[in-house]
């Protein structure tokens, strides 16, 4: 018998099939299933529209058999079949998909979409077998015909006996190596896996003989082992089938079985889309983070099926950063994928989707913001921080779809509080949403700062994350209200102590130009307070990096040292101050001495390193002398 030889570009694919278009060697089962469900398909089309056919879905199945003992894995379908020139024109030339043309030939009705694109998956089997064999006979013909080749030497096709109309693919696996076990594809655990992790949702039934235990009839307390037929897949996935017949435990059962987390979810999103391009997704919103989720090592994506086979266990470009935390699938039929079926071929409708999915998470968390609050605040434990990175990144170009999903506590509020919340309490007189920042509430809650805002009556929002203050930068405003920090060189609050302080501090010019002059190296000014009221002595911030974003970057292992413009502010109602007039008047070491401490004390209050505790010893020693 002659053996045909290839195209010599179908040659060149071979060996870039073999050994570079894949990247898993398990894609081969994914392959050959799917295109054992494409000739189903074309079964059920030609029942369509010929009255002669009758499509009994119970006669259709594709079944894996291992022959362990010859070292075969065999594929077989109940499908449409090949003819000797189909054999030919599908499998001798390059990149000629049956399943293309006839998806061109033929609209699909009913849902059905032809999964094979390419025609290219069915050499995926040379990347695990040496020599495949392919049986099949065409639906409506008597003749069956029989292709072998054992990879790039060439092809032969001779006729063959085979009963009923379908095919037969036989992989004889490749010897092991170091490298590579190809035993493992003759094992049933194996093969299980693998068809549950690409193919479960292949439509047809995937069939195959698994190994079960009983008691013995002699001995119920002994086993044996036997084997039974079993369908491997699940066939009709979650998301085809209506949300009006599930419940949340379907959906809850769903999430277990894909490992997307131990939790429950708090939420699940069933969306079934039809328009520029199609596609049916379910999404989880977790209630707690994975353990690594703040790490690098954490990955983003959903899982990205075409036509129910899977395509993408991860697909970061279906979720912005800041949504990473969502979990689940989306299956479209209108995916281009590339030429192994691993990722897309174009970007553009992956994008549609996308944006379609994250204005839905986003409406999802509003709805559980303003109906279910416990279970928006649960959820915004685990996962608030990513949402403020979200309004930091990018520049703040995503802050339309986070800004009212933010909570942060607050002076008046043992809970909670959205932006939303805070400006419609607003006094009318207040002009901007004042902030304190601190590594925890009550801390922030003794920051002498906030004295003159709380004396107002205004409420104060308390940032405890490294990310608030940065994301509120982006933010800017809201609602038309500017953000202030108490800690801002200027409260812009009128008040009669004002003046008094305004006064007091060109009394007191000399005195507060000296001690600027002592500390020129650490501060930028001295000035009378506008803001204590009980404490002696604050530092504040001038300029576009505050005390707080100081401390951030200069953690950060970049080596690069950041410092804001800080001011020393001075409370001249405070009994401290008289004792610093009286040493500027009399005693200059001593002046030089208070303004010292001063300046640490409000380092101190700012939870800033002290210069130099040891010198910072002496000097406390030296007042109690």
């Amino acid at each position: 018998m002659q053996t045909k030889q290839f195209q010599a570009e179908t040659k060149r694919l071979l060996d870039i099939v073999i050994h570079s278009i894949y990247t898993n060697k398990d894609i081969f089962l994914r392959e050959l299933i799917s295109n054992a469900s494409d000739a189903i398909d074309k079964v059920y089309y030609k029942a369509l529209t010929d009255e002669t056919i009758q499509f009994n879905k119970d006669d259709y199945y594709i079944r894996v058999e291992a022959d362990k003992a010859n070292r075969l894995l065999k594929i077989i379908d109940t499908g449409i079949g090949m003819t000797a020139e189909e054999l030919e024109d599908n499998i001798g030339v390059i990149a000629k998909s049956g399943s293309l043309s006839f998806k061109k030939d033929n609209e699909p009705k009913d849902g059905h979409e032809i999964i094979g694109q390419f025609g290219v998956g069915f050499y995926s089997a040379f990347m695990v077998a040496d020599e495949v064999t392919i049986i099949s006979k065409a639906f409506g013909t008597e003749e069956a015909h029989k292709w072998e080749s054992k990879g790039v030497e060439g092809y032969t096709v001779e006729p063959c006996q085979k009963e009923t109309y379908g095919t037969e693919i036989v992989l004889k696996l490749k010897e092991n190596t170091e490298e590579d076990q190809y035993d493992k594809y003759l094992e049933e655990y194996t093969l299980r896996s693998i068809i549950k992790k690409y193919s479960d949702f292949i439509r047809y039934p995937i069939k195959m003989n698994v190994t079960r235990t009983k008691p013995k009839e002699d001995n119920q307390e002994e086993y044996e082992e036997y084997t039974e037929e079993q369908v491997i897949n699940s066939m009709v996935p979650i998301w085809k089938k209506n949300r009006n017949e599930l419940t949340d435990d379907d959906y809850e059962k769903f999430y277990f079985e894909k490992h997307f987390g131990f939790d429950k979810p708090i939420r699940h999103l069933h969306i079934n889309t039809e328009g520029m391009v199609s596609y049916r997704a379910v999404l989880f919103i977790p209630e707690k983070a994975p353990y690594d989720f703040y790490t690098r090592e954490y990955e983003k994506g959903l899982e990205l099926y075409a036509n129910g086979v899977l395509i993408m266990e991860k697909c970061g470009e279906l979720l912005p950063d800041y949504f990473s935390f969502v979990k689940g699938v989306v299956d479209s039929e209108d995916l281009s994928l590339n030429i192994s079926r691993e990722m897309l071929q174009h970007d553009g409708q992956l994008k549609v989707i996308a944006k379609n999915i994250k204005s839905k998470i986003q409406k999802e968390l509003v709805d559980l913001l303003e109906n279910h609050r416990e279970s928006y605040e649960k959820f915004y434990q685990s996962f608030g921080r990513q949402l403020k990175y979200g309004v930091y990144s990018d520049f703040g170009s995503h802050r339309d779809d986070l800004q009212e999903l933010l909570l942060f506590h607050s002076s008046k509020e043992t809970k909670l509080v959205s932006l939303s919340e805070y400006v419609s309490r607003m006094p009318e007189d207040q002009k901007y949403i004042y902030y304190a920042v601190g590594d925890s509430v009550d801390r922030i809650e003794k920051l002498p700062q906030t004295e003159m805002v709380k004396d107002k009556g205004y409420e104060i929002l308390y940032f405890t994350d490294d990310v608030d203050e940065f994301a509120i930068k982006m933010l800017r405003e809201y609602k038309e209200k500017e953000f202030k920090s108490v800690s801002s060189g200027d409260l812009d609050i009128d008040t009669e102590e004002n003046k008094a302080s305004d006064d007091a501090e060109k009394e007191n010019k000399d005195l507060f130009t000296e001690m600027k002059e002592m500390l020129t190296e650490q501060i930028k000014t001295v000035r009378a307070s506008k803001r204590l009221k009980q404490h002696p002595v604050c530092l504040v911030n001038e300029g576009d990096i505050s005390i707080e974003m100081e401390k951030v970057l200069n953690a950060l292992p970049n080596e690069q040292e950041v410092k804001a413009d800080k001011v020393l502010e001075v409370n001249v109602n405070h009994e401290v101050f008289k004792s610093l007039q009286q040493a500027y008047q009399d005693d200059k070491e001593k002046f030089k001495l208070y303004t010292e401490l001063l300046y640490q004390q409000a380092r101190l209050i700012e939870g800033l390193p002290v210069d130099d505790p040891v010198a910072l010893s002496n000097k406390i020693c030296q007042i109690m002398k």
